[in-house]
């Protein structure tokens, strides 16, 4: 698994300032990055978690591209796999939806979540990855979002959140009343200032900083 330098924690918005500059000024396409991060993410599953299913929840966005990554790669690593999804592929933008598809085509089980007046019923898993939403949303959670965390919260799984756990702000560290409780978070390229405050850690659990594969130069220049 790719080790990342030790790095200072950084605002959500720092770490979005270097995807944009590894993209623009280094040539790094973003599929690379979020092909980076899913296989990073996944060699970390797969090396922590004790031999069992893996349930992965993905949102709309980037983070929800990053669980279709992972999914495929912990498929290679011979898990068992299912994703539950907001959207269908074809609902989807940019990255997130050309992972969608690759998982697709590789014969993942995607089941795409419904909206209905019943809560969500997750299938039955071992682990739980939590890739529903990142950096970019921000306490409190409604809605099927709020109904999926509890569901997954309530389930008898090692929990796994990608990036930061859905309902956690990443820079003051706020929580809603609906907070997807890890075990472990995977953060990509450096922690998240909020993951030091109030009490963060009774969310995160261990942090695992996993590299996104932008150059060391690059990454110097935000700790400086």
């Amino acid at each position: 698994m790719n080790q990342v330098p030790p790095l200072p924690p950084m605002t959500c918005d720092q770490v979005r300032e270097i995807d944009q500059v590894a993209m623009k000024q280094f040539q790094i396409p973003g599929i690379v990055l979020m092909e980076n991060a899913g296989r990073g993410a996944a060699e970390c599953i797969d090396q922590i978690a004790p031999d069992g299913s893996v349930l992965i929840l993905c949102g709309k966005g980037n983070n929800g591209g990053d669980g279709f990554t992972i999914a495929r790669h912990l498929q290679l690593a011979g898990r068992e796999v299912t994703i539950v999804a907001m959207a269908p592929a074809d609902e989807l933008h940019g990255d997130a939806a050309i992972q969608a598809k690759i998982a697709e085509a590789s014969g993942i089980e995607i089941q795409i979540l419904q909206e209905s007046d019943e809560p969500p019923q997750l299938p039955a898993a071992d682990i739980i990855v939590d890739g529903l939403l990142g950096t970019g949303a921000k306490p409190p959670l409604r809605g099927r979002y709020a109904e999926v965390v509890e569901a997954a919260n309530a389930a008898s799984a090692i929990q796994f959140a990608l990036d930061i756990p859905t309902g956690m702000n990443g820079d003051t560290g706020e929580t809603g009343a609906t907070t997807f409780v890890a075990d472990h978070t995977l953060t990509f390229a450096a922690p998240k200032v909020g993951f030091e405050k109030r009490d963060a850690v009774r969310f995160t659990g261990e942090v695992h900083v996993i590299s996104i594969g932008v150059p060391l130069k690059l990454l110097r220049q935000f700790s400086a």
